[in-house]
């Protein structure tokens, strides 16, 4: 147990835990879930409201204080809000000015304009992967499904070809890469290597993307033979605008903060000296903050000014822009705090003592943590922030790329089969118009086959490195 576990909550007995203290702290650890789960999916409660209640029902039956257990959760909702909130935030401003100002429709139009017949499902990976970079899935989906009904319209493609390919791409950036919410709270929590991290899950991520798009959709089209559905395609941004940006400035922009932290990351590697100047600069340009933030200025300039917004339209933007994520920033945090919870509690400690004796690697055991909290929530992020409280002690005798793996791991296990208590299963569903058959055969399959592929790829990527 951590120094602070034991003085906030057992000052008296610092000795480890004894056999009674695991089977107590289990079944603390199965009621919180449990309550956390049935108050997400039978009672329809908010899941910040639900993460707030199950991490205090997890404090009181293990035993702790309700006031220690108060201060965990509060404590653990601060610094987590502090770690990834910023970044959260700049992440939806950049993606308002993409979609706003007509730039994503910009990258989408040009890579469809070289692209026709066979290489249409592999053009929808790419445009999917590069404007998932800076937007979350759910706001990914509504930007490219016009695009995945045009073009499904158009070319008189099966729905599942053109649009298996996009959601791919889009759900594996989410799951894999920083710097989205879910991966950056489990970095925060297990102390990895962000521009490690992002390098080993943009390798990861290339052929899982491949696996489970372009291929899988040849698959799911010949289970799920439908046509887009045949409603109105909902209006573009760039449709109400003269003007707007050019391709290279667009595909620039969203490019910076990856080209920035992937630069912070290879040149700790190759200097590894933290008093050399030019590591130094590095470390600064290169950290989330700096590169998210240095994207949004860049953006002012070579996205809204060629779309012809005048100053007087960025703060508006911006409001918009942050407004959707309060929820997303409120059930982040209180992730962070029932992580709090797990770890204050001795959660932690008590997994990494059952673990010593199971033969099951530490990977392996956080993707399928991380598997079961999914399944039981339906929240990707969710299962992501509980399953880094849980396995993080894991993580302390860990090698850098072995803890950035631990990360990718749990991304991986979080995207298992998604299912009907998950919002996302619905959003594709009524999006596409099928029904609940044909969403479990090709959206929860996809969920699947990209993390098993994902979580296989880190097993053997800890074999030889």
């Amino acid at each position: 147990m951590t120094r602070l576990s034991v003085e906030m909550l057992a000052a008296d007995a610092p000795e480890p835990i004894t056999s009674a203290g695991h089977a107590q702290l289990g079944i603390a650890v199965l009621v919180g879930i449990a309550v956390i789960v049935l108050l997400i999916t039978k009672f329809k409660l908010h899941a910040f409201l639900s993460l707030t209640i199950g991490s205090l029902v997890l404090g009181a039956v293990a035993g702790a204080p309700l006031d220690k257990a108060i201060a965990s959760f509060t404590t653990g909702l601060g610094t987590t809000v502090a770690g990834v909130g910023v970044l959260i935030a700049l992440g939806a401003i950049l993606g308002k000015m993409l979609a706003d100002s007509g730039g994503a429709d910009e990258i989408v139009d040009t890579i469809l304009a070289k692209a026709s017949g066979r290489a249409m499902p592999w053009a929808m990976v790419l445009i999917a992967s590069v404007i998932g970079l800076p937007l979350f899935f759910e706001v990914g989906v509504v930007l490219l499904i016009p695009v995945v009904l045009m073009v499904a319209k158009r070319g008189n493609y099966s729905l599942m070809r053109i649009g298996i390919p996009a959601l791919a791409g889009l759900s594996v950036m989410h799951g894999l890469v920083p710097p989205h919410p879910g991966p950056l709270v489990a970095i925060d929590a297990v102390k990895a290597n962000l521009g490690v991290t992002l390098a080993l899950g943009v390798l990861i991520a290339i052929p899982t993307v491949i696996i489970a798009g372009p291929l899988f959709s040849k698959v799911a089209a010949r289970w799920v033979d439908v046509p887009a559905p045949d409603r109105m395609i909902p209006q573009r941004a760039s449709e109400e605008l003269d003007k707007r940006p050019g391709f290279g400035a667009t595909l620039t922009t969203i490019l910076l903060p990856v080209v920035l932290m992937l630069s912070k990351a290879l040149v700790d590697i190759v200097i590894d000296d933290p008093t050399n100047l030019t590591q130094r600069v590095f470390d600064v340009i290169g950290s989330p903050l700096i590169a998210l933030l240095a994207a949004v200025l860049l953006g002012i300039f070579t996205l809204l000014r060629p779309a012809g917004f005048g100053k007087e339209r960025l703060t508006p933007l911006v409001e918009n822009g942050l407004a959707p994520i309060a929820g997303i920033l409120l059930i982040v945090g209180a992730g962070g705090g029932f992580k709090q919870t797990l770890i204050d509690t001795g959660v932690g400690q008590m997994i990494l003592d059952i673990s010593k004796d199971w033969s099951i690697p530490a990977l392996l055991l956080a993707w399928l943590i991380a598997v079961i909290i999914r399944l039981a929530t339906g929240s990707a992020t969710v299962a992501t922030v509980s399953a880094a409280g849980l396995v993080a002690p894991l993580a302390a005798d860990m090698s850098t790329t072995h803890a950035a793996l631990l990360v990718l791991a749990i991304g991986a296990g979080s995207l298992f089969f998604s299912h009907v208590n998950d919002a996302g299963f619905w959003l594709v569903k009524e999006y596409f118009g099928l029904s609940v058959g044909q969403t479990v055969k090709t959206w929860s399959v996809m969920e699947t086959i990209i993390s098993v592929v994902a979580g296989g790829l880190v097993l053997l990527l800890s074999l030889v490195i």
